[in-house]
């Protein structure tokens, strides 16, 4: 039986290489080779592995089905090598609450240091950046729950980060940002967005108020499901537009101090319950505008709470980290 993890909402399957080809599918070696040939394999694989997780209800409500599948790894040994597959069978460069399910899983197999960190490498094959995304995930305890935090790295911010074309300026208290005309033509509201790339891109548009935060149900209806799948999804699925990749998108709004209410589009996937790299990409902007300082931040999403944690160095966004928890469904 394939195992199914829950990370704040996110449901993933985990499954070996090995498993895979058992499966009769035909997935190459190397993780490389594999993330480069995916439409050979990629929807086979989600079609054999990604049935409705234990315990969910109404296969046909977007919010109780499996969020995607996590092969590997590819080796016994650290660094670890993975591909995160999107039911639609595309390739992810990198999700918080997928690599956190990945780690749970490596511990449950003894394969994860239980106090050193180590590096997961995700394949992927996306035109703009080749190389695997590395993340450095390490075990650790906050608030009494056990679970890991993970290194994104430094953050690059601006269309020029996430390859956008057809934007245009906008500003948010004092500072430039972004206005992305097929968002604000599906809501006035929309009209001042900053672009964040974290190994993925994203786009973080920034409201005062909390009726122009889209609900799940919301993203789930007709016309606005169709806009945001132009918007967010590279095509042939989407318009690719603003970015030819593809982007995900996240709505955000200040709470109160070092927190912020978000919700999230996924490229690939669509309304999501929660994301760890959209919860990232939230604090990264809600930094830009000063909405929050360097330090810890809470994004709260539907699925759950993100603890980040911001580190500034020369006036600029050095670092981010993610900690996240996940447990076996069953």
């Amino acid at each position: 039986m394939t195992p199914f993890y829950d990370a704040r909402g996110n449901i993933y399957a985990v499954v070996s290489p090995d498993a895979v080809r058992h499966d009769g599918i035909e997935l190459p070696e190397n993780a490389s080779h594999a993330a480069q040939t995916r439409e050979r394999w990629a929807l086979s694989a989600i079609e054999a592995f990604c049935g409705w997780a234990p315990g969910t209800q109404s296969p046909g409500s977007k919010d109780h089905r499996c969020d995607g599948l996590l092969v590997g790894p590819f080796q016994a040994a650290p660094p670890f090598d993975l591909l995160i597959v999107n039911t639609d069978g595309t390739l992810a460069e990198r999700s918080g609450n997928g690599l956190t399910i990945f780690s749970q899983a490596l511990c449950e197999q003894g394969l994860l240091p239980s106090e050193e960190s180590c590096v997961l490498r995700v394949h992927h094959d996306k035109s703009d950046a080749l190389s695997p995304v590395e993340t450095t995930v390490k075990p650790a305890e906050v608030d009494g729950v056990h679970g890991f935090w993970l290194d994104l790295g430094k953050p690059a911010l601006g269309p020029q980060a996430v390859g956008a074309q057809g934007v245009e300026s906008a500003t948010l208290n004092g500072h430039d940002i972004s206005h992305v005309p097929p968002l604000s033509a599906l809501n006035s509201a929309w009209t001042r967005s900053q672009f964040v790339r974290i190994g993925n891109p994203h786009c973080v548009t920034l409201v005062t108020d909390a009726e122009a935060l889209p609900s799940n149900e919301q993203m789930h209806e007709s016309g606005l499901a169709e806009g945001l799948t132009r918007i967010a999804y590279a095509m042939p699925t989407g318009a690719g537009q603003p970015c030819a990749a593809g982007v995900n998108l996240q709505w955000a709004m200040l709470e109160s101090e070092g927190r912020i209410v978000a919700r999230v589009f996924e490229r690939g996937e669509g309304p999501t319950a929660s994301s760890g790299t959209s919860a990232s990409a939230v604090a990264c902007a809600a930094w830009r505008v000063g909405w929050v300082k360097a330090g810890e931040v809470k994004v709260v999403m539907p699925g759950g709470t993100a603890p980040i944690l911001l580190e500034v160095q020369g006036g600029e966004l050095s670092r981010v980290r993610l900690f996240g928890t996940a447990r076996l469904m069953g």
